[in-house]
């Protein structure tokens, strides 16, 4: 679903109102934070989808760390799971049971607890997590929240729509398939810990508004802009390649049509650079706020990348250098 049709359907909501409820539909966050007592807080996520790879271990990996994903956004632990599977009847049980086995192997790593689930007949195969994490109250990560000053940094590079669409038409080879893998299935657990450590005022992971999507939500919630040195954002193996071939996802140029009137391009004219910046990510990294002052704190972490920096508000919400 692109961001305008969302944006549409999300208008539309009844709104709910709990003072227990920190976090719900008002800002485009990531994940639900409800709070259970005076220090602690619940964080509830859904999320699923298509395979994006043929291997089906693989793609259960890929899928329940893209779920996990989002209670990491939001600051927090995992600690239980629930399985979402549609699949339809005419295909190999073994096929599902691969998939399931390769959730099953993220959720035990990620130290969380997979309790069942639910599953439905369906044409295509879909797959993914509702998952249930905990977290301080104090510790609460937002998409609101960067402050004038701010140093902006992620934790994975970019370009994995643009990759998986290569994937899909057999023209990746095996080395940026591997990296693209590697990168997918990599849990934002330790990302975040970074995160929380570092004093993160804004965090949010990288999905299926790319890079500047979810930037400008950020930018937005927060009342700044963030302005990117762009020949510091670091992109996969081969994307750059597959993108100037056309190899690139439906959701981009959704993205540019959504986001495009947002950004201010300073006369850059690298559209391959920013046709990465509007691809679609699935399990993508972290995108953080943390006070300049941490700028050494960062370095020894050697997690994030830094790419930009927090300015004050104007006209547009992101500035391309």
């Amino acid at each position: 679903m692109g961001p305008d049709t969302l944006a549409q359907v999300l208008s539309k909501l009844p709104a709910f109102e709990d003072e227990k409820l920190i976090v719900g539909l008002g800002k485009a966050d990531d994940a639900a934070v409800y709070k259970i007592d005076e220090d602690n807080c619940i964080i509830q996520t859904l999320d699923f989808f298509t395979p994006v790879v043929d291997d089906p271990y693989t793609y259960g990996q890929i899928a329940a760390a893209n779920s996990l994903s989002d209670v990491y956004s939001m600051g927090g632990k995992p600690v239980l799971a629930l399985n979402i599977v549609c699949f339809p009847d005419c295909v190999d049980p073994e096929v599902l049971s691969e998939i399931l086995r390769g959730g099953a192997d993220k959720v035990k790593e990620s130290g969380a607890v997979l309790a069942g689930g639910h599953s439905v007949d369906d044409d295509e195969p879909k797959y993914g997590l509702s998952v249930m994490g905990i977290v301080k109250e104090s510790n609460v990560l937002m998409n609101c929240g960067a402050r004038e000053g701010d140093i902006i940094a992620i934790s994975k590079p970019l370009g994995l729509g643009i990759v998986n669409t290569a994937i899909k038409g057999e023209l990746c080879d095996d080395k940026t398939y591997r990296e693209a893998v590697d990168i997918m299935t990599t849990l934002n657990k330790e990302a975040a810990e970074a995160a929380v450590a570092l004093s993160a005022n804004a965090c949010t992971d990288i999905t299926g508004f790319g890079l500047f999507g979810h930037s400008i939500e950020m930018a937005d919630n927060s009342e700044v802009a963030i302005e990117f040195e762009m020949d510091k954002i670091p992109v996969i193996g081969e994307a750059l390649e597959f993108a100037s071939m056309g190899l690139i996802p439906a959701g981009a140029y959704s993205n540019r049509d959504f986001y495009g009137s947002k950004i201010q391009e300073n006369g850059f004219s690298e559209e391959l650079i920013t046709d990465i910046c509007y691809d679609p990510q699935t399990s993508g990294g972290l995108l953080v706020s943390i006070p300049a002052e941490n700028m050494e704190k960062i370095e020894e972490y050697d997690l994030f990348k830094v790419i930009g920096k927090v300015v004050k508000k104007s006209k547009y919400s992101l500035i391309l250098k």
